[in-house]
This record gives C-alpha cells, structure tokens and sequence, in this order.
C-alpha cells in the first residue's frame, strides 16, 4: 500500500525548479507520484516504503540542489 510523505523543500523559485525536484523523484524506484508546489515549497510523494524509504527521497532532492528543511 503507497504512503504519502510531505517535504518541505527550500531554495526552489520558478517552474524550472519545480521540473527538476519533479524529476529527481520520479525516476527513483517506488515512486509512484509527486506533486510539488513552488509556492508552498513543497512536495508530495507517494511512494511504496517496501522499495524505497523517506531518507532515500529526501536524497534525492538534496542531490538536485535544494535542501530539504
């Protein structure tokens, strides 16, 4: 059954910021959807925990240049 985690990510500004954490997360294994607001700054994941865990997908996003708070 997916989870939901929520991050609350600081340093993205424009659309272009929100493609990139899009695709940072969407291409991991276990991701099942994401749904980022630049506004909020936030993301939605859902996920499956049996193939992948939160500290994976905070890496993630980290990894793309945005710190995850």
């Amino acid at each position: 059954m997916p989870e939901s985690l929520i991050l609350s990510i600081s340093g993205m500004t424009c659309n272009h910021c929100k493609m990139r954490v899009e695709k940072a997360l969407k291409t991991l294994d276990g991701v099942e959807s994401v749904a980022v607001d630049v506004q909020a700054g936030r993301a939605e994941v859902q996920y499956d925990p049996a193939k992948i865990s939160g500290e994976v997908l905070k890496n993630a996003v980290t990894d793309a240049g945005y710190e995850v708070k």
